[in-house]
C-alpha cells in the first residue's frame, strides 16, 4: 500500500509517529526530550505549580507525570515541595539549570517548526491547522 492509498486515520498516525520522533531527537540535541519540553514548557508558560494542575495541563495522569518529575528532579531541573496547609499537594519550580534547559529547547522547537513549515505559506499552515480540527471533530463519537 503507498502512502496515498491509506486510510487518512492511518497516514495520520504514521505522520503523528514520524514527526513526533523528529522533534524528540531535535530536542535531544540540546539537551532534552519531549516530556522535559511538555513540563518546562507547561511550568514556564502557564505557571500550573502543583502535581495535579501540572499533569492535566501535560495531558497525562498524575501517576506518569510523577514519572517525569523524578527524572527532572534528578537532573536537577525542578524542585518539588509540600504545601505546608496540605501535605498531598506538591508545588514545582523550575530551577536555573531547569530554566536554561528549557530556553535551549525553546530555541530548538521554534526551529524544528521552521523546518516543518518550510515550503508552506500562511494559507497553507491555516488550513492544516482547519483540516487536523475537523478531523479531530470528526473522530469523537455520535
Amino acid at each position: 500500500m503507498t502512502l496515498p492509498d491509506l486510510p487518512v486515520g492511518l497516514l495520520v498516525d504514521r505522520t503523528a509517529k514520524a514527526l513526533s520522533r523528529a522533534f524528540d531527537d531535535a530536542l535531544a540535541l540540546v539537551g532534552g526530550s519531549t516530556s522535559a519540553w511538555l513540563v518546562l514548557s507547561s511550568l514556564k508558560n502557564s505557571g500550573h505549580r502543583t502535581q495535579g494542575a501540572l499533569a492535566e495541563a501535560v495531558g497525562v495522569r498524575q501517576p506518569t507525570l510523577s514519572h517525569h518529575l523524578d527524572a527532572l528532579e534528578r537532573a536537577g531541573l525542578v524542585t518539588r515541595e509540600r504545601e505546608a496547609g496540605n501535605r498531598r499537594v506538591q508545588r514545582v519550580t523550575v530551577t536555573d539549570d531547569g530554566e536554561q534547559l528549557f530556553l535551549r529547547m525553546r530555541r530548538a522547537a521554534a526551529a524544528f517548526d521552521g523546518r516543518l513549515k518550510a515550503g508552506l505559506d500562511g494559507a497553507d499552515v491555516a488550513e492544516l491547522r482547519r483540516l487536523l480540527a475537523q478531523l479531530v471533530e470528526n473522530a469523537q463519537p455520535d
